[in-house]
């Protein structure tokens, strides 16, 4: 895989170094369940700076905008379908030298709910899909609601309160069901949710639960570490990307044993490679999102697949089979 290769000289010799660009779509901060997006993207592309900017400069000569400033929602236009489609083609300037993770919100919500919750992710999944036919399109939303509520760092009034009386409403109302079994063992949880509420008013947490752009990074940085390179990755500059919690992200990667060998912030204006990863990430969370709502394009969603992170956090089961690519590893 060809991409922007530097030297790595951390220990007094030299090794090969591949920089990653990333960038990220669909972030509404920790409001997932009713914010403007229900999918979080974020991309990364492994091109140097010079193919980068042929890139960025054959969309502007291909698309003809007086914009400044190009973003995804360009390509997405129906006029430029020709051009988003060349972008992301077998044979177009990024296949094979992209990748995008893709967090589903509303799963990431009930993911890290019983993660805090039950100390186990392991039925997020079942408890996600049985629960809109278990409990009903109001009583599951309710759900996420107040699930959402409880996790988040802004104070809100008795989300513990809140949270385990939408529990207790559900487990009367539809007993006897796979997803009423999970949500009893949350019901005996309220010592848990009640340390987490008294620890968040002791101060607000380096790494928030309900943030999804710092674990996206960890993953992406172990993409493209597989093959055993230590990866630079060069970002979008993010007010969440602070000092410390850069430290965290590449603490956390070291101790998964992945390659990260630093972080470093960049203006997306200033580098071509983090407008590609733009574009995608923006592609790559429209596309998702209207498969996800039953509305997808097939030759865009065939497009996008091979680019898919298949460790990508999604809970519907349709949706993600047809982003899914059986190859991708």
């Amino acid at each position: 895989m060809s991409g922007n290769r530097a030297e790595s000289h951390r220990d007094g010799a030299a090794h090969p170094l591949l920089e990653i660009a990333c960038d990220e779509s669909g972030s509404d901060g920790e409001n997932l369940t009713g914010g403007n997006t229900d999918v979080f993207a974020h991309a990364g592309v492994s091109l140097s700076e010079a193919a980068a900017a042929a890139t960025v400069r054959e969309i502007r000569d291909r698309i003809r905008s007086p914009a400044e400033e190009y973003k995804a929602n360009h390509l997405l236009r129906e006029k430029h379908r020709a051009v988003l489609e060349w972008l992301l083609a077998p044979r177009g300037p990024i296949h094979g030298r992209a990748r995008v993770h893709l967090m589903e919100k509303t799963f990431f919500v009930v993911d890290r709910t019983l993660g805090l919750l039950l100390d186990d992710t392991a039925e997020a999944a079942a408890l996600f899909r049985a629960g809109r036919p278990a409990f009903g399109e109001a009583g599951w939303r309710a759900f996420l609601l107040a699930a959402n509520r409880l996790l988040r760092v802004r104070q809100d009034e008795d989300p513990v309160d809140a949270f385990y009386g939408t529990v207790d409403t559900l487990l009367r109302e539809r007993p006897g069901t796979d997803a009423a079994s999970v949500l009893g063992r949350l019901a005996a949880t309220r010592h848990r949710a009640v340390a987490y509420r008294d620890g968040l008013r002791a101060g607000p947490p380096l790494i928030p639960l309900l943030n999804p752009l710092l674990p996206a990074i960890v993953r992406t940085a172990a993409l493209w570490s597989r093959d055993g390179l230590p990866v630079h990755l060069v970002h979008d500059r993010q007010n969440m990307l602070t000092p410390d919690r850069i430290a965290w992200i590449e603490g956390t990667a070291r101790r998964a044993g992945t390659g990260l060998a630093g972080l470093r912030l960049v203006v997306a204006r200033d580098d071509a490679r983090v407008q590609v990863a733009d574009f995608l990430a923006g592609i790559a969370r429209k596309i998702a999102s209207d498969e996800l709502n039953g509305r997808g394009d097939p030759a865009l969603t065939a497009l996008l697949r091979p680019y898919v992170d298949p460790g990508s956090v999604w809970g519907d089961a349709r949706s993600g089979a047809l982003l899914a690519d059986p190859v991708a590893g």
